[in-house]
């Protein structure tokens, strides 16, 4: 089972505006596999260790690195932390405090030491995170599966979710034999579906959290219809595994549910491209970079795709002027993630892609509010 705490907009953005003397953006490739995580402990360690050098050493501040690493050491240390996993480990590190995001996604090994964190990786696991949930969803039985890139579909235990529809409503039976009382026939039914799907979707409310994972329903009609007219969980996903998932195993619903995970993502960045070049013919796009962060520092990007591989050091200064630097120095960062960091601030939409889905493959490429 993957072990997530994918991060909100909020603390996205609280990551993005935070400035310091010394900030340390860590992201480093995991194993969900409880037994072999020793390795990325010990890479931990290593990125650490080059991260308190550069402060310590670089910068000069010893006191500062003396903090870092501590912070960074009781991670590396914490033996109940590492027990839980997914594919990727994001660290973010000031002298005084340090967070984590486990993530669905394989992220690039990164270091990151500036004033600022380095959050454009990050994006990539909240705009495609490369898994899923199944509510295998039936009058008789009710399964979630949690469906990841590279492990076996696993079956969720979550606490209160209805065995069947019967022992959910009425204590006995299945729908179909209910007593009707007051309610009659096939209405009277859809009653007594709607509320075992209800109490299905409370029972997933803890579960699914903050998750930020699609959800794709295994289940005929018309529990499929009721279910979303009571779900709450907001990424549960248009499309639909067809037919009864009664006979069908956790492995069977994972294979049926990835042409469909695929088809969320690649219908999303569809729609992205239609609008960019909708906007393309009013001048309102822009894939340059010095224009970009011109537009991201004065609020004019609504939404923009950023690789998240490709790091161009630089400065941009309050006016959104650009200074391209050969290599990282003192006061550099990547201006793609600077640029995505504005549009964060002013309320735009960052989607993190590989440079392959970039419109002429650039590093960014934006669609702006009014023409530049």
């Amino acid at each position: 089972m993957l072990y997530l705490d994918l991060p909100t907009t909020d603390d996205i953005a609280a990551l993005a505006s935070y400035r310091g003397d010394a900030c340390v953006s860590i992201y480093l490739p995991t194993t969900p596999v409880s037994r072999e995580t020793r390795g990325d402990r010990i890479e931990l360690k290593n990125l650490a260790k080059i991260a308190v050098e550069r402060i310590g050493s670089g910068r000069g501040d010893e006191r500062a690195a003396g903090l870092m690493a501590e912070q960074l050491d009781d991670l590396v240390d914490d033996d109940e932390f590492w027990r839980f996993q997914a594919h990727s480990l994001a660290v973010f590190a000031t002298p005084e405090n340090v967070r984590s995001f486990r993530l669905p996604n394989s992220l690039e090994r990164i270091l990151e030491v500036s004033d600022r964190f380095h959050i454009k990786p990050l994006l990539r696991s909240v705009s495609f995170p490369n898994a899923c949930y199944v509510l295998a969803l039936a009058q008789r039985n009710v399964r979630l599966i949690e469906v990841s890139a590279d492990l076996p579909a696993a079956l969720v235990n979550v606490e209160a979710l209805p065995e069947d529809a019967g022992r959910a409503v009425r204590g006995v039976g299945e729908v179909s034999h209910w007593p009707s009382g007051r309610i009659h026939g096939r209405e009277g039914q859809k009653v007594l579906l709607r509320q075992f799907a209800r109490r299905v979707d409370q029972a997933l409310r803890p579960v699914l959290g903050r998750s930020g994972l699609p959800l794709v329903l295994a289940a005929t009609e018309p529990l499929s219809s009721i279910y979303r007219s009571v779900n709450t969980y907001p990424q549960l996903a248009d499309a639909v595994i067809e037919g009864s998932p009664e006979g069908l195993s956790e492995a069977d619903l994972a294979e049926r549910v990835r042409p469909i995970l695929d088809g969320i993502y690649r219908d999303e960045l569809a729609a992205w491209h239609a609008l960019f070049r909708q906007r393309e013919n009013r001048s309102q796009v822009t894939t340059d970079i010095a224009q970009a962060a011109r537009a991201a520092t004065f609020g004019a990007v609504e939404t923009i795709l950023v690789d998240i591989d490709q790091i161009i050091p630089g400065h941009i200064d309050d006016q959104g002027a650009i200074s391209f630097a050969k290599q990282r120095g003192e006061g550099d960062y990547d201006l793609v993630d600077e640029i995505a960091t504005r549009v964060l601030a002013t309320g735009g939409r960052v989607i993190g892609v590989r440079n392959a889905d970039i419109p002429r493959e650039q590093s960014l490429a934006a669609v702006l509010r009014y023409p530049a």
